[in-house]
């Protein structure tokens, strides 16, 4: 894997909804403490969240460089947004939050991963 990402715009889109779940993860925004709290995951793990998706969205850029790292950050992203639908099938969380959020970023990172780092 030596050329640069082709197309380079889903990985930089990708980055930018990294970028900005990480800033609204980090205060959080009502409706993400809401998820949070409809999963059950611990408050005392929350902070965690938004350092996660900011290297995330550090990865994907310099990913454009070094297209190994945006392939890692990519599987490292699908397996963030499996343990998140695990999560929500868990807690019996079948609305928006699994079918929109978490298994839209599912698609979204596979697609990016495949299209712009393996094909």
């Amino acid at each position: 894997m030596e050329s640069l990402p082709d197309p380079v715009w889903p990985v930089v889109v990708l980055a930018l909804i990294q970028l900005a779940d990480g800033v609204m993860s980090a205060i959080p925004l009502p409706f993400i403490a809401k998820c949070f709290d409809d999963v059950r995951f611990p408050r005392r793990w929350w902070w965690v969240l938004a350092p996660i998706k900011f290297a995330a969205a550090g990865g994907l850029i310099l990913g454009i460089w070094v297209p190994w790292l945006g392939l890692v950050t990519c599987v490292a992203l699908v397996a963030y947004f499996l343990v998140a639908i695990g999560m929500h099938i868990a807690a019996r969380d079948f609305g928006r939050n699994l079918f929109v959020n978490a298994t839209g970023m599912l698609v979204i990172c596979v697609a990016v991963g495949l299209f712009c780092f393996v094909l």
